[in-house]
Protein backbone atom coordinates (compact mmCIF):
# COMPACT_ATOMS: atom_id res chain seq x y z
CA UNK A 1 0.00 0.00 0.00
CA UNK A 2 1.21 3.38 -0.95
CA UNK A 3 2.01 5.36 2.21
CA UNK A 4 2.54 9.58 2.53
CA UNK A 5 3.99 12.19 4.22
CA UNK A 6 4.01 15.92 4.22
CA UNK A 7 6.81 18.00 4.63
CA UNK A 8 6.50 21.68 6.06
CA UNK A 9 7.25 24.30 8.50
CA UNK A 10 5.07 25.24 11.11
CA UNK A 11 4.15 28.09 13.47
CA UNK A 12 2.37 27.09 16.41
CA UNK A 13 0.73 29.72 19.00
CA UNK A 14 -0.32 29.02 22.10
CA UNK A 15 -3.77 30.44 23.60
CA UNK A 16 -2.13 31.02 27.02
CA UNK A 17 1.11 33.14 25.51
CA UNK A 18 4.53 31.45 23.92
CA UNK A 19 5.05 29.81 20.39
CA UNK A 20 6.83 26.48 18.88
CA UNK A 21 8.51 26.93 15.49
CA UNK A 22 9.37 23.78 13.41
CA UNK A 23 11.40 23.86 10.17
CA UNK A 24 11.39 20.78 7.82
CA UNK A 25 9.60 18.72 9.70
CA UNK A 26 7.79 14.84 8.53
CA UNK A 27 4.76 14.02 9.69
CA UNK A 28 3.08 10.22 8.17
CA UNK A 29 -0.26 11.11 6.59
CA UNK A 30 -2.93 8.49 6.31
CA UNK A 31 -3.95 9.67 3.17
CA UNK A 32 -2.55 11.90 0.28
CA UNK A 33 -5.77 14.14 0.16
CA UNK A 34 -5.77 15.92 3.50
CA UNK A 35 -6.25 19.61 3.68
CA UNK A 36 -3.90 21.84 5.84
CA UNK A 37 -5.88 22.02 8.58
CA UNK A 38 -5.97 18.75 8.76
CA UNK A 39 -2.81 18.31 8.81
CA UNK A 40 -2.10 21.13 11.45
CA UNK A 41 -4.38 18.85 13.92
CA UNK A 42 -2.29 15.84 13.33
CA UNK A 43 0.70 17.93 14.03
CA UNK A 44 -1.16 18.89 17.28
CA UNK A 45 -1.92 15.38 18.01
CA UNK A 46 1.50 13.91 17.22
CA UNK A 47 3.13 16.35 18.95
CA UNK A 48 0.48 15.91 22.40
CA UNK A 49 0.21 19.57 23.03
CA UNK A 50 -2.21 21.30 24.74
CA UNK A 51 -3.52 24.75 24.13
CA UNK A 52 -2.95 25.27 20.73
CA UNK A 53 -4.69 28.94 19.65
CA UNK A 54 -3.08 28.39 15.77
CA UNK A 55 -1.43 26.58 13.66
CA UNK A 56 0.02 27.70 10.38
CA UNK A 57 1.88 25.37 7.86
CA UNK A 58 4.34 27.01 5.26
CA UNK A 59 6.02 25.20 2.56
CA UNK A 60 3.98 22.12 2.64
CA UNK A 61 4.28 19.13 0.30
CA UNK A 62 2.98 15.80 0.22
CA UNK A 63 5.37 13.08 -0.77
CA UNK A 64 4.78 9.70 -1.30
CA UNK A 65 7.13 8.41 1.01
CA UNK A 66 6.97 5.01 4.12
CA UNK A 67 5.84 5.90 7.26
CA UNK A 68 8.26 6.48 10.33
CA UNK A 69 5.74 6.16 13.05
CA UNK A 70 4.37 9.10 13.59
CA UNK A 71 1.25 9.12 16.43
CA UNK A 72 -2.14 9.18 15.71
CA UNK A 73 -1.76 7.79 12.39
CA UNK A 74 -1.62 3.71 10.99
CA UNK A 75 -2.66 0.65 12.02
CA UNK A 76 -1.93 1.02 14.93
CA UNK A 77 -4.09 4.23 15.69
CA UNK A 78 -6.58 2.28 14.52
CA UNK A 79 -6.61 -0.46 16.49
CA UNK A 80 -6.28 2.24 19.33
CA UNK A 81 -9.41 3.78 18.11
CA UNK A 82 -11.28 1.12 17.73
CA UNK A 83 -10.56 -0.51 21.40
CA UNK A 84 -11.22 2.86 22.48
CA UNK A 85 -14.71 3.20 21.05
CA UNK A 86 -15.00 -0.47 22.35
CA UNK A 87 -14.62 0.14 26.33
CA UNK A 88 -16.66 3.50 26.23
CA UNK A 89 -19.51 1.38 24.66
CA UNK A 90 -18.84 -1.33 28.01
CA UNK A 91 -19.29 2.00 30.21
CA UNK A 92 -21.98 3.07 28.87
CA UNK A 93 -25.22 1.55 29.35
CA UNK A 94 -28.56 1.89 27.37
CA UNK A 95 -30.16 5.15 28.46
CA UNK A 96 -33.98 5.02 29.02
CA UNK A 97 -35.70 8.50 28.95
CA UNK A 98 -38.70 8.28 31.96
CA UNK A 99 -39.57 11.88 31.04
CA UNK A 100 -42.84 13.12 29.53
CA UNK A 101 -42.89 15.86 26.76
CA UNK A 102 -43.71 19.10 27.69
CA UNK A 103 -45.98 20.91 24.88
CA UNK A 104 -47.91 24.36 25.42
CA UNK A 105 -51.13 23.06 26.78
CA UNK A 106 -50.38 20.09 28.80
CA UNK A 107 -52.88 19.36 31.29
CA UNK A 108 -50.45 18.12 34.21
CA UNK A 109 -52.49 18.07 37.50
CA UNK A 110 -55.85 19.76 37.92
CA UNK A 111 -55.61 22.86 39.11
CA UNK A 112 -52.26 23.66 38.01
CA UNK A 113 -52.14 25.85 34.99
CA UNK A 114 -51.16 24.73 31.27
CA UNK A 115 -47.65 25.89 29.96
CA UNK A 116 -47.93 28.64 27.94
CA UNK A 117 -45.01 29.59 25.01
CA UNK A 118 -44.66 32.75 23.19
CA UNK A 119 -42.03 34.32 21.19
CA UNK A 120 -39.05 36.45 22.43
CA UNK A 121 -37.69 37.30 19.64
CA UNK A 122 -39.06 35.57 16.08
CA UNK A 123 -36.71 33.92 13.37
CA UNK A 124 -38.28 36.56 11.55
CA UNK A 125 -37.41 39.37 13.52
CA UNK A 126 -34.11 38.36 14.56
CA UNK A 127 -32.75 38.54 10.80
CA UNK A 128 -32.19 42.31 11.15
CA UNK A 129 -29.55 42.01 13.74
CA UNK A 130 -27.41 39.33 12.50
CA UNK A 131 -24.93 38.51 9.12
CA UNK A 132 -27.46 37.47 6.04
CA UNK A 133 -28.41 34.09 6.54
CA UNK A 134 -27.99 33.67 10.20
CA UNK A 135 -31.11 34.09 12.45
CA UNK A 136 -32.54 32.35 16.19
CA UNK A 137 -35.73 32.38 17.84
CA UNK A 138 -35.89 33.00 21.74
CA UNK A 139 -39.06 31.80 23.12
CA UNK A 140 -41.04 32.15 26.38
CA UNK A 141 -42.40 29.36 28.70
CA UNK A 142 -45.16 30.48 31.21
CA UNK A 143 -45.23 27.27 33.26
CA UNK A 144 -45.54 26.11 37.24
CA UNK A 145 -43.00 24.16 38.48
CA UNK A 146 -45.43 21.23 38.68
CA UNK A 147 -45.32 20.50 35.19
CA UNK A 148 -44.42 17.55 33.11
CA UNK A 149 -42.07 15.28 34.84
CA UNK A 150 -40.69 17.42 38.02
CA UNK A 151 -39.10 16.66 41.23
CA UNK A 152 -40.18 18.13 44.44
CA UNK A 153 -37.44 19.22 47.09
CA UNK A 154 -37.93 20.01 50.52
CA UNK A 155 -38.58 23.40 50.12
CA UNK A 156 -41.48 22.50 48.03
CA UNK A 157 -43.44 21.04 51.51
CA UNK A 158 -41.77 23.07 54.35
CA UNK A 159 -40.50 27.24 54.41
CA UNK A 160 -37.33 26.16 55.87
CA UNK A 161 -36.27 23.49 53.89
CA UNK A 162 -33.55 22.88 51.01
CA UNK A 163 -34.50 24.63 47.68
CA UNK A 164 -33.88 23.48 44.20
CA UNK A 165 -30.45 25.46 44.66
CA UNK A 166 -29.13 23.82 47.36
CA UNK A 167 -29.54 19.75 46.07
CA UNK A 168 -26.24 18.25 45.91
CA UNK A 169 -25.98 16.87 42.26
CA UNK A 170 -24.29 13.35 44.34
CA UNK A 171 -27.85 12.71 45.64
CA UNK A 172 -29.58 13.15 42.04
CA UNK A 173 -27.22 11.75 39.34
CA UNK A 174 -26.92 7.94 38.88
CA UNK A 175 -28.46 6.80 41.65
CA UNK A 176 -28.77 2.81 42.00
CA UNK A 177 -32.51 1.90 41.03
CA UNK A 178 -35.13 -0.09 42.58
CA UNK A 179 -37.78 -0.82 40.70
CA UNK A 180 -41.19 -2.46 42.14
CA UNK A 181 -43.74 -3.27 39.50
CA UNK A 182 -47.30 -2.47 40.81
CA UNK A 183 -48.97 -2.44 37.34
CA UNK A 184 -51.73 -5.81 39.23
CA UNK A 185 -52.42 -4.55 42.44
CA UNK A 186 -55.49 -4.49 44.00
CA UNK A 187 -55.40 -1.66 45.90
CA UNK A 188 -54.39 1.93 44.74
CA UNK A 189 -52.57 2.28 47.69
CA UNK A 190 -48.84 1.06 48.50
CA UNK A 191 -47.88 -0.22 51.29
CA UNK A 192 -45.06 -0.78 53.45
CA UNK A 193 -44.89 -4.37 53.62
CA UNK A 194 -44.05 -4.20 49.42
CA UNK A 195 -40.67 -3.14 50.62
CA UNK A 196 -39.86 -5.73 52.81
CA UNK A 197 -37.46 -7.93 50.35
CA UNK A 198 -34.98 -5.39 49.65
CA UNK A 199 -32.19 -2.94 50.96
CA UNK A 200 -32.97 -0.02 50.25
CA UNK A 201 -30.42 2.44 51.75
CA UNK A 202 -29.24 5.56 49.57
CA UNK A 203 -31.52 3.94 46.25
CA UNK A 204 -33.40 5.79 43.75
CA UNK A 205 -36.97 3.82 44.71
CA UNK A 206 -39.42 3.55 41.40
CA UNK A 207 -42.69 2.73 41.65
CA UNK A 208 -43.56 1.00 38.59
CA UNK A 209 -47.75 1.32 38.88
CA UNK A 210 -48.04 1.51 35.05
CA UNK A 211 -50.50 4.42 35.66
CA UNK A 212 -48.79 6.75 33.06
CA UNK A 213 -50.32 5.22 30.37
CA UNK A 214 -53.55 7.61 30.74
CA UNK A 215 -50.92 10.79 31.43
CA UNK A 216 -52.69 13.76 29.14
CA UNK A 217 -56.30 11.84 29.19
CA UNK A 218 -58.99 12.15 31.59
CA UNK A 219 -58.34 9.54 33.19
CA UNK A 220 -54.99 9.93 34.70
CA UNK A 221 -56.86 12.19 37.34
CA UNK A 222 -58.69 10.07 39.28
CA UNK A 223 -57.86 6.74 40.61
CA UNK A 224 -54.40 7.13 40.51
CA UNK A 225 -52.44 5.06 42.48
CA UNK A 226 -50.23 6.26 45.27
CA UNK A 227 -47.92 5.51 48.49
CA UNK A 228 -49.49 5.00 51.95
CA UNK A 229 -48.31 7.15 54.79
CA UNK A 230 -46.82 3.59 56.20
CA UNK A 231 -45.43 3.24 52.97
CA UNK A 232 -43.48 6.35 53.36
CA UNK A 233 -42.23 5.75 56.28
CA UNK A 234 -40.30 2.46 56.01
CA UNK A 235 -38.12 4.23 53.23
CA UNK A 236 -38.31 7.41 55.10
CA UNK A 237 -36.73 4.44 57.95
CA UNK A 238 -34.66 2.72 55.34
CA UNK A 239 -32.47 6.18 54.18
CA UNK A 240 -33.59 6.09 50.34
CA UNK A 241 -32.59 8.62 48.58
CA UNK A 242 -35.14 9.18 45.89
CA UNK A 243 -38.65 7.78 45.51
CA UNK A 244 -40.11 8.02 41.90
CA UNK A 245 -43.62 6.91 40.74
CA UNK A 246 -45.44 6.99 37.30
CA UNK A 247 -48.39 8.26 39.08
CA UNK A 248 -50.64 11.20 39.67
CA UNK A 249 -49.24 12.24 42.97
CA UNK A 250 -46.87 10.45 45.66
CA UNK A 251 -49.98 11.23 47.65
CA UNK A 252 -53.32 10.15 47.72
CA UNK A 253 -54.87 13.28 45.75
CA UNK A 254 -58.48 12.25 46.09
CA UNK A 255 -58.12 12.87 50.00
CA UNK A 256 -59.68 15.42 52.15
CA UNK A 257 -55.86 17.53 51.77
CA UNK A 258 -53.42 15.01 53.61
CA UNK A 259 -50.00 14.63 52.20
CA UNK A 260 -48.28 12.06 54.64
CA UNK A 261 -46.18 10.97 51.74
CA UNK A 262 -44.30 14.22 50.66
CA UNK A 263 -44.59 15.48 54.38
CA UNK A 264 -42.24 12.65 55.75
CA UNK A 265 -40.25 11.66 52.50
CA UNK A 266 -39.20 15.84 52.22
CA UNK A 267 -38.96 16.05 55.78
CA UNK A 268 -35.94 13.68 55.76
CA UNK A 269 -34.47 15.19 52.48
CA UNK A 270 -35.82 12.61 50.37
CA UNK A 271 -36.25 13.84 46.64
CA UNK A 272 -39.64 13.05 45.23
CA UNK A 273 -40.08 12.80 41.61
CA UNK A 274 -43.79 12.20 39.93
CA UNK A 275 -45.35 11.60 36.83
CA UNK A 276 -42.22 9.55 35.75
CA UNK A 277 -43.00 7.17 32.28
CA UNK A 278 -41.46 4.17 30.64
CA UNK A 279 -40.59 2.25 34.16
CA UNK A 280 -41.36 -1.16 32.00
CA UNK A 281 -38.11 -0.63 30.51
CA UNK A 282 -36.20 -0.31 33.68
CA UNK A 283 -34.84 -3.62 35.09
CA UNK A 284 -36.00 -4.25 38.95
CA UNK A 285 -32.37 -4.00 40.03
CA UNK A 286 -28.99 -2.89 38.35
CA UNK A 287 -29.78 0.15 36.66
CA UNK A 288 -28.71 3.78 37.81
CA UNK A 289 -31.10 6.21 38.10
CA UNK A 290 -31.03 10.72 36.94
CA UNK A 291 -33.46 13.68 37.57
CA UNK A 292 -31.78 17.13 38.00
CA UNK A 293 -33.98 20.19 38.18
CA UNK A 294 -32.05 23.45 37.43
CA UNK A 295 -30.44 25.58 40.09
CA UNK A 296 -33.16 27.63 41.13
CA UNK A 297 -33.25 29.63 44.50
CA UNK A 298 -36.13 30.02 46.59
CA UNK A 299 -38.42 27.55 44.41
CA UNK A 300 -39.41 24.26 45.45
CA UNK A 301 -40.69 22.03 42.55
CA UNK A 302 -39.40 22.01 38.34
CA UNK A 303 -39.35 20.17 35.85
CA UNK A 304 -36.86 17.38 34.94
CA UNK A 305 -35.29 14.88 32.41
CA UNK A 306 -35.38 11.81 34.34
CA UNK A 307 -33.68 8.58 32.74
CA UNK A 308 -32.50 5.39 33.68
CA UNK A 309 -29.10 4.37 32.67
CA UNK A 310 -29.69 0.19 31.96
CA UNK A 311 -26.33 -2.05 32.22
CA UNK A 312 -25.41 -3.57 28.56
CA UNK A 313 -25.38 -7.44 29.25
CA UNK A 314 -22.63 -9.32 27.23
Amino acid sequence: MTEYRAHFDADIAFVNGGGLRAEAFRLDLPSQHLTETQIGELLVRHLGLALVGSVELSNLEIVEEPHKGSRGVGAEASVGAEASAASGSMQRGRLVDLSHVISEGLVTYPGIPAPVITPHLTREASREHYAPGTEFEIDIIQMAGNTGTYLDSPFHRYADGGDLASLSLETLVGIPAEVFRLTDAAERGIPAEVFFDRELAGTAVLLHTGWSRHFGKPEYLHGAPFLTEAGAQHLADAGVAIVGIDSLNIDDAESAGERPAHSILLAAGIHVVEHLTALAEVPARGARFTAVPPRVAGFGTFPVRAFAEVPVSG
